[in-house]
């Protein structure tokens, strides 16, 4: 027998004491959850049975024993079904190891005492029963890091104890199916390339993947970061970045007893509901369950409850070339400024003296506050929100009545109170723009836009016939949390930000100010962002602006997705102030694709679709420049074959051949990509060349692009 066939006898000893020690406790579990259900439904029925009459006492004059009696029967049910939900996850954990119940294993030997550990990394760990034996270590485990950051060598990692050192004698990587070892390979930095290369050949999949078998270095450190309060990540189209993001999630719940979260207290906020639904299978994948995602447009809500213009709808108007549409991108770009969080700031200021209607407050004839001590008391410690300072200043008022007349506030009295607590934000906010001598002596030391005027004009216009653009809402949102403040999310103790790239300051001093004593991971692409251009002082200010006691800032610049023909090709469309590195995965060189009409444009689609799937590529996107542009198209080539039009509102997996507007291809990835109306008319200017990087940086094997008519002046770069 030789060396390899010796190795491989003892791999298989191990995975059948690991399959049938899985084996045994999935038995266990099925067994214990089936007496569960039985003493679930015992208990129920005994309820029903024996507080039946209690039930209907309830709001009698015995009403509070019978629900005491009622409580303390349902006790042992809440109970019960606490660990039957607790074995179920366990249940699912156990079907998952016999599938594939590792795919890594280190030999460590530990510098104090000589001693070599073999360590088998899974996605979760299994402990055999009765004895301290770890039979597979969860990927998150302290000691798993050494497979992710170090080549055999001298190696560490950082326990709950503190740093142990050793050497890694031996990287070895399995590919295990349906429980039977199919191959494995001891992997150094060329081998692991290799195997690495390997995977990213395969295609894409409806849903995000977990990527636990593949973590590179730099994204482990990112993953495994507890030290900052903030944490930044400039990743380039690619670098994995939102899925790092995903499993630094798993591992902030499964990690330390004191550091641990739950996945209540996370909170991720995603560009747009189809990319909520994209990453929806990751966390769950990697055993976690109950993190919350939402799209900045749900907090909008959360925060005016009214009708506005989505995200969506204003991109949709920015990106579609309209008359309007410069002048909605310049009140975008003003609105969303940190000099207008300043006018806004002064415009919160002068509202207890300017627009609440406030008088003396008087009780038995006798001034208990005159106006001028209620402004005071309104205007002073700025953060607070009004509606909580007018709470304190009814305290006061109720507390002088009674230590002058022993008797508690007066309804009436409270009547007169309610003249001025009130607070519409719509109408406070139209009053920002009612007098542009006021708007502008406000903004004093304040360069304005050049187009102020019509940004004022506009503004007045539109909220006189109250309708609510999107830059309008986020002030609107800013104005009620200063007003009223929010406990909507009290709760979160960390929060993921993707695509943080295309947020304005607006959007995270709101951020800052709902999630104040919350931790924060934002990743972004500076090459990435829709109708704006940042550089990399952008994250010097969200860093100012959060305001958090430790931060970092992490730069990574491999692309793990296109091709290296691919990338290659897309980084004609964006400057060299970051650069962007291959991970040197060959494929075919991209396809530049003219046409003299629409109908031949269609044509020659549909042939190069079908050539695509008779390559086996089994997900295409087409993309174009707007939802408008998407629908025309959909219309003459559903004619021609199955194929999903994806809208602002789309839930969906993506699955086939799908069309979409640019933006809501944020953070997808596709077998094959076709650029459809890269024309003049469509891609002009710098932000369009932004447009075209994120559309190319979708593709993982096949790029097309084509167009009617006169070609973009852009591809000529």
């Amino acid at each position: 027998m030789n060396e390899k066939q010796k190795d491989w006898s003892i791999e298989e000893e191990k995975l059948e004491e690991t399959m049938a020690e899985a084996r045994l406790q999935l038995d266990d579990a099925i067994n214990a959850n089936d007496k569960n259900r039985e003493m679930i439904q015992a208990a129920k029925k005994e309820i029903r049975e024996n507080t039946s009459h209690s039930i209907g006492n309830l709001w009698g004059s015995d009403g509070f024993e019978a629900l005491v009696e009622l409580s303390q029967a349902m006790n042992p049910v809440t109970e019960r079904t606490a660990i039957y939900e607790f074995t179920e996850v366990k249940i699912k954990k156990l079907q998952n190891i016999l599938e594939s119940p590792y795919f890594a294993r280190i030999d460590f030997c530990f510098s104090e005492g000589d001693h070599t550990e073999q360590i088998y990394i899974g996605h979760h760990s299994l402990k055999k029963e009765n004895v301290y034996k770890l039979l597979i270590h969860d990927w998150r485990s302290p000691v798993a890091s050494v497979f992710y950051r170090f080549a055999p060598g001298n190696a560490h990692y950082d326990a709950p104890v503190g740093r142990i050192e050793g050497k890694l004698l031996l990287k070895r990587q399995f590919e295990i199916k349906d429980g039977q070892l199919e191959y494995f390979f001891d992997a150094d930095l060329q081998v692991f390339d290799d195997f690495l290369r390997k995977l990213l050949s395969h295609n894409t999949s409806p849903k995000m993947k977990t990527i636990v078998e593949s973590i590179q270095r730099d994204q482990d450190l990112v993953i495994r970061d507890m030290e900052n309060d903030l944490l930044i990540v400039q990743g380039v189209a690619g670098s994995g970045k939102t899925s790092i993001a995903l499993h630094r999630a798993a591992y902030l719940m499964y990690q330390g007893l004191s550091n641990r979260l739950e996945g209540r207290e996370i909170l991720i906020i995603s560009p747009h509901k189809l990319f909520e639904q994209y990453i929806a299978n990751v966390i769950p994948e990697l055993g976690e369950e109950n993190v919350r995602t939402v799209i900045f447009d749900q907090i909008l809500k959360d925060l005016i409850d009214r009708k506005f213009e989505t995200k969506n709808i204003f991109l949709e108007r920015v990106l579609s070339n309209g008359s309007q549409s410069g002048l909605k991108r310049d009140a975008m770009t003003f609105k969303g400024s940190a000099d207008f969080i300043t006018i806004l700031d002064r415009f919160i200021a002068e509202i207890p003296e300017r627009f609440m209607n406030i008088r003396d407050i008087s009780y038995k004839g006798e001034t208990i506050f005159i106006r001028t001590e209620i402004i005071s008391r309104l205007q002073i410690n700025p953060d607070t929100p009004l509606k909580i300072k007018l709470g304190y200043l009814e305290e006061a008022i109720n507390e002088k009545v009674y230590q002058k007349w022993r008797r508690p506030l007066k309804s009436s009295l409270r009547s007169e109170m309610m003249r001025f607590t009130e607070i519409d934000t719509f109408y406070l906010y139209q009053q920002l723009y009612e007098s542009e001598r006021n708007f502008f002596k406000l903004a004093t030391g304040i360069k304005l836009p050049d187009g102020i005027n019509k940004i004022l004009a506009g503004t007045k216009r539109n909220l006189a016939h109250k309708n609510l653009n999107y830059d309008d809402a986020l002030a609107l949102g800013y104005l009620s949390l200063r007003l009223f403040g929010a406990k909507e999310y009290s709760t979160i103790k960390q929060v993921i930000i993707d695509e943080g790239q295309d947020y304005y300051p607006l959007h995270y001093e709101i951020i800052n100010r709902l999630f104040l004593k919350s931790k924060l991971t934002i990743l972004g692409d500076i090459n990435q962002t829709l109708q704006k251009s940042e550089d990399l002082s952008f994250y010097q200010q969200i860093t100012k602006r959060l305001n958090r006691k430790k931060n970092a800032l992490v730069t990574m610049n491999k692309s793990y997705r296109c091709t290296s023909e691919i990338l290659r090709f897309s980084k004609k469309f964006i400057d060299d102030e970051i650069p962007v590195e291959s991970f040197n995965r060959s494929g075919a060189e991209p396809v530049l694709l003219g046409v003299p009409n629409f109908v031949e444009l269609v044509d020659r689609l549909t042939e190069a679709i079908d050539q695509c799937k008779q390559e086996g590529y089994q997900s295409i996107g087409l993309i174009l420049k707007t939802q408008k542009n998407t629908t025309v198209l959909f219309d003459a080539l559903s004619k021609k074959m199955q194929v999903n039009l994806i809208r602002h509102e789309t839930v969906a997996e993506i699955e086939g051949v799908s069309i979409m507007p640019v933006y809501l291809s944020k953070g997808l990835e596709f077998d094959a990509v076709f650029i459809c109306d890269v024309n003049q008319a469509n891609y002009q200017s710098e932000a369009d060349q932004r447009l075209l990087y994120i559309s190319c940086t979708r593709a993982l094997h096949r790029l097309y692009l084509l167009w009617e008519g006169q070609p973009s002046p852009l591809l000529k770069g």
